[in-house]
């Protein structure tokens, strides 16, 4: 008996300690993925600022983020320039100047559209947000339409083509490319803030 009671006490102190480390897994986890993105986008912000614009090499000691804060202000305000007169002439320029280029007239040319498409909102102020039955029937993937096909696939195909980007999850800026029959998309009213959520968090967030 006093045998079957230590060997009880042991298993239960070994699920208790089990149970301890399952809740300090759960409780660090998302703890380390939001520290480890944090330095990546404060090294990716320091980054993008030159050494003679980043006031952490004239100081004494570095301030974190603040190369975010100032490297956000210099977007700000080239967004604030862009949409001038005398910012829209430059921006012409530059169109045309790598227009000009063959090979980074492609990739300028991509990745204008790509940045479009993700920054525009429509009337809803809502992104077209899809429902696709994928990888096979019955089984549905969260995607962004981001245009209407109007190329040579479409015309292949013989119908309405949607182009839809599947992201992955927990990472939604990587991902597919599908080409979908416009019939065969569900459109939902759910935001781009809502879905980039739901795909982060695998689901666990509420969409």
């Amino acid at each position: 008996m006093e045998k079957d009671k230590k060997d009880k006490d042991k298993a239960s102190i070994i699920k208790k300690i089990r149970n301890y480390f399952l809740a300090g897994i759960v409780v660090l986890i998302p703890i380390g993925i939001t520290i480890y993105f944090s330095i990546f986008i404060e090294r990716a912000f320091s980054n993008l600022l030159p050494k003679y614009l980043n006031p952490n090499n004239l100081l004494p000691i570095d301030v974190p983020g603040l190369e975010i804060l100032i490297t956000f202000f210099i977007i700000t305000f080239i967004g604030m320039l862009s949409v001038t007169f005398v910012g829209k002439y430059f921006l012409s320029l530059n169109e045309k100047l790598f227009n000009k280029i063959p090979v980074l007239k492609t990739i300028f040319n991509g990745l204008t559209q790509l940045t479009n498409s993700f920054a525009s909102v429509d009337n809803d102020n809502k992104k077209k947000m899809v429902l696709i039955e994928y990888p096979r029937k019955g089984i549905y993937s969260l995607g962004f339409a981001t245009s209407i096909n109007k190329g040579e696939v479409t015309t292949r195909v013989g119908e309405k083509m949607v182009n839809i980007f599947v992201p992955t999850t927990p990472n939604p800026t990587s991902g597919f490319l599908l080409m979908v029959p416009e019939k065969d998309v569900i459109y939902l009213d759910m935001s781009f803030e809502e879905a980039s959520k739901f795909i982060m968090s695998a689901g666990s967030i509420k969409s």
